[in-house]
Order: C-alpha cells, then structure tokens, then sequence
C-alpha cells in the first residue's frame, strides 16, 4: 500500500484527483483535489452547495471559458454520493436518478475535449445502505491519445477495509518533475545545445509535456513497438506480469 501524501508531495503538478476509502476508525472517506496551470484553471475556488459542492471563479472579471472548469465534482442523491472531475457529475445524477447504474449513465460521456491532452474524465460514486458501504471508480480516456476511440474502465469495491483507499487521477504520459528537471536541461544542453531554451519557452514548467505532434510520434511508436513484440499498453503489460509470475509471491525483508 503506498502513502499518498508521500506520493503527491514528490510532484510539482498531480492535476485532479478523486480518493475514496475509509478512515483507521472505519468512517467513509471521500477527497478531490483541483490544480492548475493556466490563469483560467488557477482562477477557481470550492463553495458549498446544498449538500454537495462546486466549483466557481475566484475572480469572476478573469474568467474566461468556463466550460471545463466550472461544475459540480460532490452531489447526493439518496444514501449515493458522486465525486467527478467535470460535469459528468450531472449525467450520473440525472442517469442514477432514473434507474440507470453508475456504468450506464457515463456511457454517453467520453474524455474531455481538450486536445491534445484529452483529459480523462474520472468519477467515483459512495452507496451506504444499512451500515454497508462500497463504492466504484470509473476513468474514460483517450485511446493512447487517438481521440477516436474512448476506453472505458470502472473498477468496484465491496466491503471496504478499514484504513485504505483508491486513488484516480488525470494524467499520463510523459511529465517533468521537480527533482528531474535540472538534470533533463542540463543533458539537453550537453546534448543538443540551444535547444533548453526553446524548450522553456515553449512547456515552462509544465509538469505534462504533450509535444503538437503527439499523435503522429505516437503512431510511430506504436508501430515500432508491434514490429519487434514490445508492449507498451498498461493493461497488455499487467496482464503478461499476472501471466509469467502467478507463482510468485512478494519477498519479507523480515
């Protein structure tokens, strides 16, 4: 089990985040966490509405497209509560409230239109009902970028144990952490001279580095990886992990 304070602290952009789970004690726990890069992102704050949340601008003569960034990430509906990172939070309101499951109302949803990024969209929905508790997180996102195709994963968890939780968050690919970033210009430097500034004027201090070409750089290397049987997809890799070691088991260092 991994510590998510220490696992946050160590990098400088963790984007959006939904934690569910439960305290030492056993009472139910829910979290979402907002960050920012652009002034529009930076200009929101969290205020209370009925017995939920929303999202709503710190200065409201600052705002300017407001589609991805105001919304409601907390609703209850009956003994459910909903977490999201966008405003499916209302398809799975109005969805649940019909009768539909959790899986069923984010079927018309997809990642958010922001490419190249293509930001997934993750939710998470909490049933208490007669002293029983579990709950399930659902992530939609990108086909490894190729914005024609959406994968949908919702992961369910019964009889939660007390002290532990999942964590889902927004971001992949290839980023720039704090601790790594002097050393990646300074072999930028050595390497290719010229070309750190370029790179700082273009990404900053960005924490995701998405290139304009993506797409096109992540087609080649899709293809090179199926030329010589290399994996690169995250659930071909787990899937062959799970396969060659079902044997194996974790060693003690006591």
């Amino acid at each position: 089990m991994e510590d998510l304070y220490t696992l946050l602290r160590t990098q400088q952009y963790s984007g959006r985040g939904i934690i569910l789970g439960t305290t030492p004690s056993g009472k139910v726990a829910a979290a979402y966490f907002i960050m920012g890069r652009s002034e529009n992102s930076r200009n929101r704050i969290f205020v209370e509405e009925g017995e939920g949340i929303r999202t709503e601008a710190f200065d409201p003569s600052k705002l300017e497209d407001p589609s991805l960034i105001i919304y409601a990430p907390v609703r209850v509906l009956g003994n459910k509560t909903i977490v999201t990172n966008g405003d499916q939070t209302d398809t799975i309101y109005d969805g649940m409230d019909r009768q539909n499951t959790f899986e069923q109302s984010l079927r018309s949803r997809e990642f958010e239109p922001d490419g190249p990024n293509y930001t997934p969209r993750i939710s998470g929905i909490m049933h208490i009902e007669n002293g029983h508790y579990n709950y399930a997180m659902s992530i939609l996102k990108s086909n490894n970028g190729d914005d024609s195709s959406c994968n949908r994963y919702t992961f369910a968890y019964e009889n939660p144990k007390n002290g532990e939780g999942r964590f889902i968050h927004t971001y992949m690919g290839m980023t720039l952490r704090e601790n790594q970033r002097d050393y990646y210009f300074d072999r930028l430097e050595e390497h290719f001279e010229g070309l750190k500034d370029r790179y700082i004027k273009t990404y900053g201090e960005r924490y995701n580095c998405v290139v304009p070409n993506y797409k096109y750089l992540f087609k080649v290397f899709a293809e090179e990886c199926n030329k010589y049987g290399i994996l690169y997809k995250m659930e071909d890799i787990i899937k062959a992990y799970k396969k060659d070691n079902a044997n194996i088991e974790q060693i003690s260092f006591f």
